[in-house]
């Protein structure tokens, strides 16, 4: 049984250890052995050791030997590395925190542990969570469980690498503008982008898309995703972010209840904004969805209105000023501390103006008030996580996206728009493109509406089915 373990779910494992026909301590075990087996393949950890799974899987046993109930009693999961793991070290994948130890757990980590979760160590994620592929200086590039030559995205690429590989059923990320739900795209796993301050984060590092920027669930189906996010969601008084709308959970009661059938969905191939797309992917997703008008749901084709100013990373100005902000006095004194590819943003932030900042800001109050004209019509939309298949190793992305030469950004087009209006986004696996790698589509409704976008989610799965495992997994 201990063999299968990696291949188990996480409602799975915490039924058994509950009932105790499997220990916590079991599981722990069985993933350190896979994690020992598979990271000199992957990279997938800046930090993993074996003590600190294992002392936290005896402790849950011993919870559960004293009378405790534990939802998730001896699951384990990843904790990506600009979040915090008390005790470890945490490194935001920069030099400049190569010494950094956490002081304490990052209240999402802390919460899972009160539920009973194990953490098995921390993942790698691109410097400052600012790239959309998993390269550093400092902890090196991660690799793609389905094609090792090939990059699993950014910037929670170790954290969706080791969830693909079953290094864990479930990972905590983070998203400001697609960096939990494109690796989820690139790995065949579900990536949830919950609404704005649906799970608070009060302390950990200085993030420099504070305003944008959501704690990310990965698992490998929307069952597991739900009950993580919904283990999270709480209200903190102590995040700025954090409101009393999410003061209980809301998505589980309600995950496989059926769909109604008035509901409007909006399909947008190219979100409204000419973005570029390969054909073998759009072909992909174009069978997707007829696979769900196929199964009775109205889908019709309709693009949101934007601002004029819509186009491939509208408020990257935001990140590069964030960026300059916190990391622009380390850049000019110590530039070698930093990745160059995150220097040159902090260089374009440094020479932006307070009234550039000041425009960005007011584009995203209308982005907002676009989501809400958007979905006053429509129920949900469906539209590409990524327009293209996981590239090679080595590149930013992609030297061409639908035959057209690609900016560095291309790759992540279609999904920060989604951040800007702080409404709820799913990337769900849906099929592969022509090289047989895995290609996500993107399910989003109107803020708050996370347990309607978990809940179609859900039953896209019961047409799709449930993504198939990387050749890793064997």
């Amino acid at each position: 049984m201990q063999n299968e373990l990696h291949r188990w779910t996480a409602r799975q494992l915490a039924a058994q250890v509950n009932a105790k026909t499997l220990s916590a301590t079991a599981v722990a075990q069985a993933m350190c052995e896979r994690i020992a087996r598979l990271e000199p393949l992957l990279n997938a950890f800046a930090d993993f050791d074996p003590a600190v799974p294992l002392a936290a899987a005896r402790d849950v046993d011993a919870r559960l030997a004293a009378g405790e109930q534990l939802p998730l009693a001896g699951v384990p999961f990843t904790v990506k590395d600009n979040l915090w793991l008390g005790g470890r070290p945490a490194t935001f994948g920069s030099r400049v925190f190569a010494d950094f130890v956490a002081p304490r757990d990052s209240w999402c980590v802390a919460r899972l542990r009160a539920l009973g979760a194990v953490p098995l160590g921390v993942t790698n994620c691109s410097e400052f969570a600012c790239k959309g592929n998993t390269a550093t200086p400092l902890h090196g590039e991660t690799r793609n469980p389905w094609d090792l030559t090939r990059t699993p995205g950014g910037s929670s690429g170790g954290a969706v690498a080791a969830v693909a590989s079953g290094l864990g059923p479930l990972a905590l990320a983070t998203d400001a503008g697609g960096s939990t739900r494109r690796p989820a795209a690139h790995t065949g796993l579900v990536g949830m982008k919950p609404t704005l301050g649906r799970v608070p984060n009060p302390w950990g590092f200085d993030d420099p898309n504070h305003l944008l920027s959501v704690i990310g669930q990965i698992g490998r189906n929307v069952e597991d995703v739900a009950v993580m996010l919904d283990a999270l969601t709480a209200w903190e008084p102590a995040d700025t972010l954090s409101t009393p709308a999410f003061a209980q959970p809301d998505v589980l009661p309600g995950l496989k209840a059926p769909l109604k059938k008035d509901l409007r969905i909006a399909w947008s191939p190219q979100l409204g904004c000419g973005l570029a797309i390969d054909a073998d992917v759009l072909a992909t997703f174009e069978a997707a969805i007829d696979k769900l008008r196929g199964a009775g749901w109205h889908i019709e084709r309709a693009d949101p209105a934007w601002p004029p100013e819509a186009r491939e990373y509208p408020l990257i100005a935001l990140q590069q000023a964030g960026l300059a902000q916190r990391f622009g006095a380390v850049w000019r004194k110590t530039p070698e501390m930093i990745d160059p590819d995150i220097g040159a943003q902090i260089e374009i932030g440094l020479g932006l103006s307070g009234a550039r900042v000041s425009e960005v800001l007011k584009l995203r109050e209308e982005f907002h008030a676009s989501f809400t004209r958007f979905f006053a019509q429509f129920d949900a939309m469906l539209c590409p996580t990524s327009p293209v298949e996981a590239w090679s190793l080595g590149s930013l992305g992609p030297s061409e996206i639908g035959g057209l030469p690609a900016g560095p950004r291309g790759h992540a087009a279609f999904t920060p728009i989604f951040n800007y209006g702080g409404v709820p986004a799913l990337s769900l696996p849906c099929g592969t493109g022509r090289r047989g790698l895995p290609v996500g589509l993107q399910i989003a409704g109107p803020r708050y509406a996370d347990a309607l976008v978990l809940r179609l989610g859900w039953w896209a799965e019961q047409v799709w089915g449930v993504g198939a495992f990387s050749p890793l997994m064997d």
